[in-house]
């Protein structure tokens, strides 16, 4: 073995250029033959965390924390704690990092204006704005930055300006808040920020891109850290942070087997680490599971991140919705909603489910308003996602309203928007909306046409869920006379023989509702009587079986 001080010479150097596991290697050999020092503890525990040990970098990081206090060096012992409290955070242990959090604090009390006192505001500030207090916040924010300025810590200038930003965006100023996010950047591509911090603020960015549904921007951030990654000889925690970010482009890109291969990698590799990236890949699993018609998968996924802390919706109020629990999913969907008051750009994907759903229950008014303050929310942020997904919800409440001609004119910028954003699966959605526009028009060649389209990309895809509500729906996309989806429902349970309670009952809606879609039945049809529009169901070949038998 080679001698103690060459060993530890060896492992010092292959730990300052960023080596992680020669370092790992050399620090645990020279800490069989003596006691290292506390910067060489902490080194080693820092190795180990690039590496993934996390239960290891713990017990180390608690010893080096009782060495820096031994060897009188309080501030180092401080950002220790610091350490060891976020460490703790991340694993969902919020009583034990929020004890250490505290002992950093009680530290540095009695220590004067320190760099080591931006670090510990720039948790208090993160909570802050995690809680919507954005003002609080914004104090913590330019602090951050000052301390920065003043102890020339280019770390805390970056982390504040992130904050910052995130706060403008958060209050509508978008250009403004990513504007702060690109300067952010600067010192961290210059190599002048640790790469535990670096790492911190690209993962920060992808986030943002990724609640903000800004693709382009997603894209390429996701690029740039999994280029930084690979810089490194492991980086377990940043690779598993990127794997979520990827895994949500190829799902929206259509390459679903690769992201659910994809996210099952993630949750078992970060199992120890990051509680809350193990709970995101569940729900993203849960999302792939239901697109494939595997709803019994999709529901224990969504419970599994409900589990870890991860708010399951939208996808739980959908999957209400595809397992016909339509009241379920209605109620989970505005509970959802009613909890989150102060993130607004949240709301976008909540509003995306609450439109839909309300289709679903004929409860017109209610998607309205979802798609106003949808609406809302895209002129705000404008980022292609928001304003796609905005124009597909209008257009779904246009076709429900019967403004056909309209909801095809909103429809197809919406589709234009999903396919810059290289997104076939909503693209097909739009065209199966637009199909049905073009029945109510009696353009049945160019529904034909359309439905199509979109059943040839859902069965691509493997969207199964979609290619089984097709198969029941696409016929009835392309009928004479310009019925909804919902009339001819209605007209096949009366054709079966039904009465107007019986088909309200099995379409939970109301007897008043299934009267107004008769009476739209018959002056579509030219008709006078349900006799009359039950022997056109029947040469349409649209009927159900009476309720109940």
């Amino acid at each position: 073995m080679p001698a103690l001080a060459d060993l530890l010479s060896s492992a010092r150097a292959s730990y300052a250029r960023r080596d992680w596991p020669d370092a790992y290697d050399g620090l645990k050999a020279a800490q069989q033959n003596a006691t290292l020092s506390a910067d060489d503890l902490h080194a080693l525990a820092d190795a180990a965390w690039w590496l993934g040990l996390i239960k290891e970098t713990l017990t180390i990081t608690e010893d080096c924390h009782r060495h820096f206090l031994e060897e009188g060096r309080p501030l180092r012992a401080a950002m220790n704690a610091l350490d060891i409290g976020f460490t703790w955070l991340l694993r969902g242990e919020v009583a034990i990092g929020s004890g250490w959090v505290s002992r950093a604090r009680r530290l540095l009390e009695d220590q004067p204006e320190c760099a080591e006192r931006g670090f510990l505001a720039w948790i208090d500030a993160a909570e802050a704005l995690e809680g919507g207090d954005l003002d609080s916040a914004l104090v913590g924010a330019v602090r951050i930055q000052e301390l920065g300025h003043q102890f020339e810590t280019p770390t805390l200038v970056c982390l504040g300006l992130v904050l910052e930003g995130m706060i403008a965006i958060r209050h509508g100023q978008v250009d403004k808040g990513f504007a702060m996010l690109d300067e952010a950047m600067l010192p961290v591509l210059a190599g002048r920020v640790p790469p535990e911090w670096a790492g911190n603020i690209y993962c920060q960015l992808m986030t943002v891109c990724h609640d903000l549904a800004d693709v382009r921007r997603a894209r390429q951030w996701t690029a740039a850290t999994e280029r930084w990654c690979d810089s490194f000889a492991s980086a377990v925690m940043f690779v598993g942070v990127c794997r979520i970010h990827r895994i949500q482009l190829l799902q929206l890109h259509g390459d679903w087997m690769r992201a659910e291969q994809e996210a099952s990698i993630a949750c078992e590799e970060l199992a120890d680490m990051n509680v809350s990236v193990v709970a995101e890949a569940h729900y993203q699993l849960a999302e792939l599971r239901m697109l494939r018609d595997d709803l019994v998968g999709a529901e224990e996924s969504y419970q599994r991140a409900g589990g870890l802390g991860r708010n399951p919706q939208p996808g739980f109020a959908l999957l209400h919705l595809h397992l016909g629990r339509t009241a379920e999913a209605a109620a989970s969907i505005r509970t959802a909603l009613a909890d989150s008051t102060n993130r607004p750009f949240h709301r976008a994907r909540l509003l995306v489910a609450q439109v839909e759903i309300a289709l679903s229950r004929d409860e017109i008014a209610v998607a309205v308003v979802a798609c106003r303050e949808l609406d809302d929310i895209a002129r705000t942020y404008a980022t292609a996602g928001f304003r796609a997904w905005a124009g597909h919800a209008r257009g779904a409440v246009l076709l429900a309203q019967g403004h056909a001609d309209e909801g095809l004119r909103v429809l197809r910028h919406a589709f234009a928007l999903y396919c810059d954003m290289e997104a076939p699966y909503e693209a097909a959605a739009v065209r199966s909306l637009r199909a049905r526009a073009y029945g109510l028009l009696g353009d049945r060649e160019a529904a034909a046409l359309e439905w199509e389209a979109a059943a040839a990309t859902y069965a691509q895809l493997g969207a199964a869920l979609q290619i089984r509500r097709g198969a029941e729906t696409s016929s009835r996309a392309v009928l004479p006379g310009g019925l909804t989806a919902r009339e001819i429902e209605v007209l096949a349970y009366i054709a079966g023989g039904a009465t107007n309670q019986e088909v309200a009952a099995a379409l939970f809606i109301s007897q008043k509702t299934v009267a107004r879609h008769l009476a739209n039945i018959f002056v579509k049809l030219g008709l006078t009587s349900r006799t009359a529009a039950a022997a056109w169901a029947h040469e349409h070949r649209l009927t159900r079986r009476r309720t109940g038998t």
